[in-house]
């Protein structure tokens, strides 16, 4: 597990750090792909994912600082990534966060032999593209297979 610090922040890899109430509250009540998503999906989610970053405010050491944002990354760790999730609180919004935090997760270890890493957005393509994600080329060879969801309205 890793940690990083930058400026009063830190960011980990660490799982026993991330406070699931706060990305819960955020996924189910403000992030536009995830409205009402139920507590248990988010911990499921969590604990399928190998790799999470949580972003903290203040170092962590034996105490944890307070979470202030949040991505994870979907991958066999060899051929396929999909980042997903990726948010920042509004409060700590502007202060170069998602940019340290795309840095970090696209500069990973364990993710350098990924030879697709996939994301989807619908208003952040500015931030993604500085870290060499850009359009489909060949929309029409993808395809996507959608389940409704009980949460989902």
């Amino acid at each position: 597990m890793d940690i990083w610090t930058n400026k009063g922040f830190s960011i980990s890899t660490n799982k026993k750090y991330l406070d699931v109430d706060l990305i819960h509250n955020f996924l189910s009540q403000e992030a536009y792909w995830s409205k009402g998503i139920p507590k248990e999906i988010v911990i499921k989610s969590i604990e399928n994912t190998p790799l999470c970053f949580g972003v903290y405010k203040g170092e962590i050491s034996n105490e944890v600082g307070e979470q202030v944002g949040f991505a994870r990354v979907i991958t066999d760790l060899a051929t396929y990534a999909y980042l997903c999730d990726v948010f920042i609180l509004p409060d700590y919004r502007k202060l170069g966060l998602s940019k340290w935090l795309m840095h970090i997760i696209t500069n990973h270890p364990e993710l350098q032999g990924v030879r697709r890493f996939m994301l989807a957005t619908k208003d952040a393509h500015s931030l993604y593209s500085k870290y060499g994600f850009e359009p489909i080329d060949n929309p029409e060879l993808f395809m996507i297979k959608v389940r409704k969801s009980p949460y989902q309205q």
